[in-house]
């Protein structure tokens, strides 16, 4: 749980991927017709605090097995979005919280709980 993630909410990727389809890459050097970007929130967040939110968005506490980092796991991970800043003036920001509350309120509906 102390572990460090960047969590991106969906309509976030979607308004990158609606930003970035129409626009492709010019051809260059190599010939190349794409471009690989990074689309994340940028604002890394230690499991336990995503827990601490999810948590309060469900009303219940999660039942939690501490496990040792996994072997190939990183302490810490977020998307560099320097490119799609700079080539779409785009930056995914919805707050951890308001897209766990969104998700939570769409999943209990979709489901009908």
């Amino acid at each position: 749980g102390d572990m460090w993630r960047d969590f991106t909410y969906v309509d976030d990727i979607i308004t990158a991927i609606e930003r970035i389809i129409p626009n492709p890459p010019e051809e260059n050097e190599a010939k190349d017709r794409y471009k690989v970007y990074n689309i994340g929130n940028n604002k890394p967040v230690r499991l336990n605090t995503f827990i601490e939110i999810l948590e309060s968005c469900l009303g219940r506490e999660a039942v939690k097995e501490y496990l040792p980092m996994q072997s190939g796991d990183v302490y810490q991970t977020y998307a560099d979005v320097s490119d799609l800043m700079e080539d779409f003036d785009f930056k995914p920001d919805t707050p951890l919280e308001q897209g766990l509350a969104s998700f939570v309120n769409w999943f209990k509906s979709y489901y009908q709980l």
